[in-house]
């Protein structure tokens, strides 16, 4: 699979990613906002939001889609699909929800939520792995390049 298939533009919204959480920014921390205060998730009329993929909702500010969090990452997970076998223990065990899967697919990572915790190269199955870490300036095809080659079994 070529490099362009896998570097998909995932971040359809304009919104997607417009915030950095971090200190000094526009956003109030969980412990700033006014007790009792009503964030609401989405701009306008949510009624049929349930219906819509992720990136066709409207989102407002203070919804965590439109936050993005990638400053805080030292090493990011790669994804190589020649590899993958679609298993999705990487889009279960994921505490940030950045595996982006469509109809049991692996399509990729979202990086924009991803804090690089590993979680998803820890729990996936395949020889080699599908999902490795390298660090966060590595180049796409530097890093699929460096993929290690299946492990042979031992004899007994």
């Amino acid at each position: 699979m070529s490099i362009e298939a896998q570097d998909l533009d995932l971040l359809a919204n304009d919104n997607r990613g417009k915030h950095q959480l971090e200190a000094g920014f526009d956003l109030l921390g969980w412990d700033e906002v006014t007790q009792g205060s009503v964030l609401a998730s989405f701009e306008g009329d949510a009624s049929d939001v349930a219906h819509k993929k992720s990136e066709e909702r409207t989102y407002s500010n203070y919804n965590s889609y439109t936050a993005t969090v990638a400053s805080w990452r030292v090493i990011k997970p790669v994804y190589n699909r020649d590899i993958c076998i679609d298993c999705q223990n990487c889009w279960v065990w994921c505490p940030d929800t950045s595996i982006i899967s469509r109809d049991k697919q692996m399509l990729g990572i979202d990086y924009d939520h991803c804090k690089g915790c590993g979680i998803c190269v820890e729990v996936c199955p395949t020889n080699p792995k599908s999902l490795l870490m390298f660090g966060e300036y590595s180049d796409l095809g530097e890093s699929l390049a460096d993929w290690p080659e299946k492990k042979k079994k031992e004899e007994k």
